[in-house]
């Protein structure tokens, strides 16, 4: 098969979120099992001249949305059995941020157009377009929309996959007339949305198979209170919804090799683990001791992932014979929340009001607890992260935490990490406590942490859950 995978963000080049790491490592685990699979996204300024310098065009054509005629060249990397093309126009990409500007409608409508127009351009022939998130939501309404009346389009299938439900890409109807398509696709079935079109929904509606990132949160999505006020949409729509669990990349986060650890470690020789530990204490500046429990989160520091509940506890935990180290930013609320609990525990809590991508390598090796109480979770990778590097996770039972991570039953002593169902402080705090308690318990615990380092969470599963999708959809031609 052949396959166009089209995101807006994809690791190494660019990176904000779980979807950059989503598109960097699923389409090479696809190419491994033998299929041509090429990947786009937007040229944005923000990528580094490392990459920059490798590029070589492939091909430039124009846009044309209304009365605007804008370049759109596409240039090419070719890594790791992956060719990835960019697309450049300098009036939409060349910004200081990749999201957040007031024409993001109009510049993702451009990069899902030119995606369409490239796969003709350059004579691609692509079996499955696979598209994400709703920046690239109308790209299957356009691989529709030119069907009709191209031979060159009337044989793609397309996918759609929700990475989060939330950000849906809303903007006024008057978007429709930039887009170049018919005011016939703005309706309660396509892509009006109280008065408003959304991206998001015309993924949902157009395209012929839609998938979400876990198979908790596919259930999830179709009421009320996860489903955004798309439930309706989803429902109706639920015949061609598949939950498929995210995974890791393996190359990037091992244990044994990762150049971002001072350590390196693997399930049979645990002594780097506890040689990261001391590192990320004296990072941390907090105290070092090794009979102490650290307890990390990197994430973003947003209500979503349910720092409400660390707010109600934290005092409590504190208590505790604990160290808890934190790293990301956010909200400015629990940015201060954090640096008020390091004035009052400096030798329990430490924060790093930032996000940097090496010392999260080593909160996820040095730490012996992952806390992820997430109220929404869709997949979420740090939770799996934490398992290959024989952290435990202690995890709210919501989406791919649900999914992903095995609560420990002290009777079988199976377990990958501890959990709590019900979205309450205490709760957390209890399977923390349970989590401490555990730790106490050397042989148990090192048997639970094998157990999460030798839990299977790369892309190979996953990956021929999607092969498998493509080819049913292939069937339908």
């Amino acid at each position: 098969m052949r396959i166009l995978y089209a995101a807006s963000e994809v690791a190494p080049y660019i990176k904000t979120g779980g979807l950059a790491d989503v598109a960097g490592s699923l389409p090479k685990a696809i190419a491994k099992e033998g299929h041509d699979v090429f990947v786009v996204l937007p040229l944005y300024s923000r990528i580094s001249s490392t990459y920059r310098d490798r590029m070589k065009q492939e091909a430039f054509f124009f846009v044309d949305l209304d009365w605007r005629h804008q370049y759109a060249g596409i240039f090419s990397i070719e890594e790791d059995g992956i060719k990835t093309f960019f697309i450049d126009n300098e009036f939409y990409f060349h910004r200081d941020t990749i999201y957040g500007q007031g024409d993001d409608g109009e510049r993702f409508l451009f990069f899902s157009r030119a995606i369409a127009q490239m796969i003709k351009a350059l004579d691609l022939k692509v079996d499955i377009v696979h598209a994400n998130d709703w920046h690239t939501g109308l790209l299957p309404l356009y691989i529709k929309d030119y069907s009709r009346g191209d031979e060159a389009y009337s044989r793609i299938k397309t996918v759609f996959t929700i990475h989060n439900l939330k950000y849906q890409g809303v903007f006024p109807p008057s978007i429709l007339q930039l887009a170049g398509l018919s005011n016939e696709y703005f309706h309660e079935d396509g892509l009006k949305f109280y008065d408003a079109a959304n991206f998001m929904k015309a993924g949902i509606v157009y395209c012929d198979s839609l998938t979400t990132v876990s198979e908790s949160y596919a259930e999830e999505i179709r009421y009320e209170f996860y489903g955004e006020n798309l439930q309706g949409v989803i429902r109706k729509n639920d015949w061609k919804l598949k939950g498929i669990v995210n995974g890791i990349d393996y190359d990037v986060y091992d244990p044994e090799k990762d150049p971002k650890l001072p350590y390196h470690y693997s399930k049979d020789d645990l002594r780097g683990k506890a040689l990261n530990k001391e590192a990320l204490q004296r990072l941390f500046d907090l105290p070092e001791n090794k009979n102490v429990p650290v307890i990390g989160m990197v994430t973003r520091l947003v209500a979503t992932k349910g720092l409400d509940l660390v707010r109600y506890i934290l005092d409590e935990l504190l208590q505790e014979e604990v160290q808890v180290v934190v790293l990301g930013t956010g909200e400015e609320e629990y940015e201060d929340m954090f640096r008020h609990f390091q004035w009052r525990y400096p030798d329990r809590l430490s924060a790093h009001i930032y996000f940097n991508e090496g010392e999260s390598h080593l909160v996820y090796a040095g730490s012996d607890i992952f806390m992820m109480p997430s109220l929404a979770e869709p997949c979420g990778i740090s939770q799996l992260i934490a398992m290959r590097y024989g952290t435990l996770p202690v995890v709210r039972e919501t989406g791919g935490l649900k999914d992903t991570v095995k609560p420990y039953n002290r009777y079988t002593g199976e377990g990958t990490g501890f959990s709590f169902a019900n979205y309450n402080a205490h709760e957390l705090l209890y399977s923390l406590k349970e989590a401490i308690g555990v730790y106490d318990d050397e042989d148990t615990w090192k048997s639970l942490v094998v157990q999460a380092m030798t839990e299977k969470t790369d892309w190979a599963v996953s990956s021929e859950k999607y092969i498998k999708l493509y080819e049913e959809l292939l069937l339908q031609r």
